[in-house]
């Protein structure tokens, strides 16, 4: 006598719980800031290259002629040992390099800076100056800025943005001139 067949039933399937998708690390930002003084105002200033300002840089001779635009000193001076600030700090090691450490590490920078040397007002110049420094983007140039524990700001498009588009330059001429007064007494 033939046995009857049975049919299995498939076992169910195991729902997998899906796996937490996993955050992409983020690679570190990565960029190089001069902090400099020009009368009563501080510069942190963007390196385009990486390394400090010479003389004949084209990038530097913008910034001095956007200084004696605005009625300061010319020949800014560096601040502290005149080291740039540079991210990341490691180039290897489980250290937090991220976004939110670079703002925290150029900020604690700032103010240590600022309150040794209080001024008028903070010239972001540059993304990265802006980002970092003001916590805001390239919709904030030309506009000012208050920042918790540093004071006043003035965004500013990099200097190789400027040399690059030149058209920038009247946008930012017209902001100078409402902001001017922070630093240049009104006569």
């Amino acid at each position: 006598m033939p046995k009857p067949m049975i049919k299995a039933e498939p076992a169910p399937a195991e729902e997998e719980a899906p796996a937490p998708p996993r955050a992409a690390p983020v690679a570190p930002p990565r960029f190089a800031l001069q902090l400099l003084r020009a009368g009563d105002c501080a510069l942190l200033v963007e390196l385009p290259t990486g390394e400090s300002f010479q003389s004949r840089d084209p990038a530097y001779l913008l910034l001095k002629d956007l200084l004696r635009a605005a009625g300061l000193p010319d020949s800014p001076q560096q601040v502290g040992d005149g080291s740039p600030i540079r991210w990341p700090l490691l180039t290897r090691g489980n250290l937090d390099q991220g976004p939110e450490a670079a703002r925290d590490y150029v900020q604690g920078v700032l103010a240590g800076q600022l309150e040794s040397q209080p001024c008028a007002c903070l010239w972001l110049i540059g993304l990265p100056a802006v980002r970092f420094a003001g916590e805001a983007d390239a919709e904030a140039f030309n506009r000012e800025l208050t920042i918790d524990g540093l004071g006043a700001a003035w965004a500013l498009p990099g200097l190789e943005l400027l040399m690059d588009e030149p058209e920038r330059k009247r946008e930012l001429w017209q902001a100078m001139r409402r902001i001017m007064q922070r630093w240049k007494p009104v006569v």
